[in-house]
């Protein structure tokens, strides 16, 4: 009796999400039930920012791609149920924000994410 391999997880996809102009695409790589937790000068760890399930973490994608600005992906690696990546961003008026995720997958999706940011002030 075979097992079943999980389900690989798509980096491309990943990268495009977050690189395109649309918060449905990165949202489409979350599980139902995910949880986001990001870290920053407003949000410190002792009291990270929480969004639990998709609604909530589209609610704060759509904010973030309704902004202008650039988007990119810099580093991504994978190794199992874990993804790590870097991302840097950039506003019109040159102000840059740099952030690093970790995250664990379960069939191929987002269950948890760690979101790590700093921007320029």
């Amino acid at each position: 009796m075979g097992t079943a391999a999980a389900p690989a997880f798509d980096t491309e996809a990943l990268r495009r999400g977050i690189e395109g102009h649309r918060a449905a695409d990165l949202l489409s790589l979350y599980a139902d039930d995910a949880e986001l937790r990001v870290v920053d000068r407003n949000t410190q760890p002792s009291h990270p920012m929480v969004k639990h399930g998709r609604a909530e973490i589209g609610d704060m994608l759509d904010d973030v791609y309704s902004r202008d600005m650039t988007h990119r992906m810099d580093q991504c690696v994978v190794q199992g149920d874990h993804v790590a990546f870097t991302e840097s961003c950039e506003y019109p008026d040159g102000v840059r924000v740099m952030s690093t995720s970790m995250m664990s997958l379960r069939d191929g999706k987002i269950v948890d994410q760690t979101l790590v940011q700093a921007w320029d002030e």
